[in-house]
């Protein structure tokens, strides 16, 4: 238990002691420290299920999980995850992804009615069976060789020059001139200037 501004509150990061419930309908976990090693004992009659603003990242282990431990699941809320890429929490999120995240979602929990805040339409179902396995957000599987790659010494990067001009103690310029006159006929700004507006 943690003491905020002179409130008690209690932040969760285990569930241990939930499998003496099996008979729990409601279960809200918001606000808590819960990640991506979250396993729920099985709790068959569960049909509400609340994980707003924790720490989990790992969608499609989740749901997996979640299907095979409470099958009668109808509502579930992630809002505030990395996980549900809602564009309230994250700037880089847009409508387009967090509707995809929930044809996946729908597509892994199909007795879903309530996603977040919204009511699962048919339109939404429909669409989570047939393309819903293709929504999954794919991430690289190591961040640390997509940084080396990023880090290569000065040497090895890439330049335009030719191989005999990398030498930075063996430069030689080149001055020239060139006569290049502009018609503009291959301009797309041009198109839509007629004639007597010039």
């Amino acid at each position: 238990m943690c003491s905020w501004k002179g409130k008690n509150i209690s932040i969760i990061w285990s569930l241990e002691g939930l499998k003496t419930f099996s008979y729990l309908e409601e279960l809200i976990l918001d606000n808590n420290l819960l990640g991506n090693d979250l396993l729920l004992p099985r709790l068959p009659h569960l049909h509400t299920l609340t994980l707003n603003k924790n720490q989990i990242t790992e969608l499609e282990s989740l749901l997996d999980h979640l299907a095979e431990v409470v099958p009668s699941l109808q509502y579930l809320s992630l809002l505030g995850n990395v996980a549900c890429p809602n564009e309230l929490v994250c700037k880089e999120k847009d409508e387009d992804d967090y509707q995809r995240y929930r044809y996946f979602v729908l597509h892994k929990l199909k007795n879903l009615k309530f996603l977040d805040t919204r009511q699962v339409t048919r339109k939404e179902r429909e669409e989570a069976l047939v393309r819903g396995a293709f929504m999954k957000v794919v991430k690289p599987k190591d961040a640390k060789a997509s940084s080396d790659a990023a880090s290569i010494s000065p040497e090895m990067s890439y330049t335009p020059l030719p191989s005999g001009s990398r030498d930075l103690t063996n430069h030689r310029g080149i001055l020239g001139k060139c006569r290049y006159i502009y018609y503009g006929k291959h301009s797309e700004g041009n198109r839509f200037i007629r004639d007597d507006q010039l």
